[in-house]
């Protein structure tokens, strides 16, 4: 893999990492708050976050050794709706700058893997970023989201409300490859 590629994965990784972390706690004070909901929700996104960070991961397997990485990310415990807000810019930043610049350079390089699961995490992220956008207007009207089941693709992070689809719109999985948030 060309190293301005692998950088970006690395930097891609930790910063998925980070997320998945920061929404586990997140979800504790979701629910330390009352909002059951917006917790799950928390959860889910986690889950999807660890999905891309194993993706970018899996894609660097054939680097080894130790690497400093940049990588954005929000840091405290604040209400729900300051962690929610949070979250949105947190999304937000990985689709508006981080993957839209890691895209161009692995498209350049010709780095498909990487290219194919940049584009599995900027898909689901845009989803992410409207999910916890109504789940923070739920809590700043002071009142936990309304939300149905949460649906994670296990290959590619997708993230669904309600039903789990025959087949997965971004990366074409089975229904098995689903896992459920209730």
């Amino acid at each position: 893999m060309r190293e301005m590629t692998a950088t970006n994965l690395r930097s891609a990784f930790s910063g998925e990492s980070m997320a998945h972390m920061r929404y586990l706690r997140w979800a504790d004070r979701a629910e330390e708050e009352g909002y059951p909901n917006v917790a799950r929700l928390f959860r889910a996104i986690s889950h999807a976050e660890r999905v891309h960070a194993t993706n970018h991961f899996n894609e660097l397997k054939n680097e080894s050794g130790d690497f400093p990485v940049t990588a954005a990310g929000g840091f405290g415990v604040g209400s729900t709706s300051d962690n929610l807000q949070g979250a949105i810019n947190g999304e937000n930043f990985e689709i508006n700058e981080m993957y839209p610049a890691y895209l161009a350079v692995a498209e350049l390089q010709g780095e498909k893997g990487a290219i194919r699961s940049m584009n599995f995490a900027i898909s689901a992220e845009k989803i992410h970023s409207a999910m916890y956008q109504e789940a923070k207007q739920s809590v700043d009207a002071g009142r936990d989201k309304e939300l149905g089941p949460i649906r994670i693709c296990g290959v590619c992070g997708y993230t669904a409300e309600g039903e789990i689809p025959q087949r997965c719109p971004v990366c074409g999985a089975g229904r098995d490859k689903f896992d459920s948030f209730e």
